[in-house]
């Protein structure tokens, strides 16, 4: 969904930035809460001057941050004119795919690539470069409920078809006093390979999954193998079409596919039995305390404290560090800076939470890694 038809756009002007010329290589770190309005300063090191950055680079991948890349690409074609974008989306499955085969410059994904497929890539190492935050919320469409609670284990049996009427006892138990009716529950997933998947399932396998001595069986992943019953959509946009065009419906959704299509979602039940909903703030609460790899992998979801939304989400996009064109090389590395500096600033109005400074900070040392 291109949101630059439904905001307004900012007007960037021409601008020169900096990159570090090291990359980060320290043990894990711990990531702080991003403070709105923070300053969008990168390292000192080689100057990139947007003006100057001409061509064209293709991209496919999440479409869990689809809004926020658009927006930035329609922001940076006012500082980058001779610099064309495009951002295909597909899901994170696509853009690691893509990548993989070399049919994109970079691709999105909001899930980590198997150990197994590294050797696979035929563009050789590739980096990781975290772009913003945002909750998987769990949007619902049921006459006459305007406000709605879902715990972990409840979750689970909605997911896993173990319950089928919204008046089940399990959901009454996490809405006491609200009249819940006998409507037949159907549930909405994703269809296509997908990081909004992956990091929802991980969020249940931790909650309630065996090690967590609760009832989900489905493990996780990009894909899984739903029940037959449930129905299927492709992207976040198509899961959030069915949840609109579905009396009884109920689907996992990005913030910002949610908020277009006007879906309702539920307080979810956090580490410390609170009931929180997907807001920035309560992203940014679950991102504070986050552990970082050296490789600037993390996962955000069933995150502890009483202000945490559960199923908060990262995202990254991935590259090739070695580029055989350093033409290619200086726009990646043209195109991710602005993502991590201005970009930033444009991230809550199309419903996302902007890095942790300090993880900020790390992902533009990546940034330099990319090369020819």
């Amino acid at each position: 969904m291109n949101t630059s038809s439904r905001r307004s756009v900012a007007i960037v002007g021409a601008m020169t930035l900096s990159l570090i010329a090291a990359a980060c290589g320290s043990d894990a770190k711990t990531a702080t809460t991003p403070v709105p309005g923070a300053a969008t300063t990168v390292p000192a090191g080689t100057a990139v001057d947007y003006k100057a950055l001409k061509g064209k680079l293709v991209s496919s991948g999440a479409t869990f941050p689809k809004s926020f890349y658009d927006e930035a690409i329609a922001n940076l074609a006012t500082a980058a004119p001779g610099l064309t974008v495009e951002y295909g989306g597909g899901g994170s499955g696509k853009g690691r795919s893509d990548l993989q085969e070399q049919v994109v410059d970079f691709a999105g994904t909001d899930g980590i690539v198997k150990t197994e497929d590294v050797a696979k890539f035929k563009g050789g190492q590739f980096v990781y470069v975290p772009t913003v935050l945002a909750p998987i919320t769990i949007s619902y469409n049921l006459k006459g409920v305007s406000k709605l609670q879902l715990s972990p284990a409840t979750l689970a049996a909605i997911f896993q078809l173990q319950i089928t009427k919204w008046s089940d006892p399990l959901i009454a138990a996490d809405n006491p006093g609200v009249t819940l009716p006998g409507t037949a529950i159907v549930v909405a997933r994703r269809s296509d390979g997908s990081g909004t998947t992956e990091n929802f399932t991980k969020f249940l396998k931790a909650a309630v999954g065996p090690d967590a001595g609760g009832t989900w069986k489905l493990a996780s992943g990009s894909t899984v193998e739903w029940p037959a019953g449930t129905q299927a959509g492709d992207g976040n946009s198509g899961v959030a079409q069915i949840v609109t065009s579905t009396d009884g419906a109920i689907g996992y959704v990005d913030l910002s596919d949610a908020k277009a299509n006007k879906l309702t979602f539920a307080a979810v039940k956090n580490k410390a039995g609170k009931f929180v909903l997907p807001t920035l703030e309560a992203t940014s609460a679950a991102a504070n305390g986050t552990k970082i790899n050296d490789d600037l992998t993390f996962f955000v979801g069933w995150a502890d404290g009483d202000a945490s939304y559960p199923i908060a989400a990262q995202t990254w996009i991935i590259a090739s560090a070695k580029q055989a064109d350093p033409v290619k090389a200086e726009n990646i590395r043209g195109f991710l800076t602005y993502l991590l500096t201005e970009g930033q600033k444009l991230a809550p109005s199309v419903d996302y939470a902007p890095l942790p400074d300090d993880l900020r900070q790390k992902a533009i040392a990546n940034i330099a890694k990319i090369g020819s």
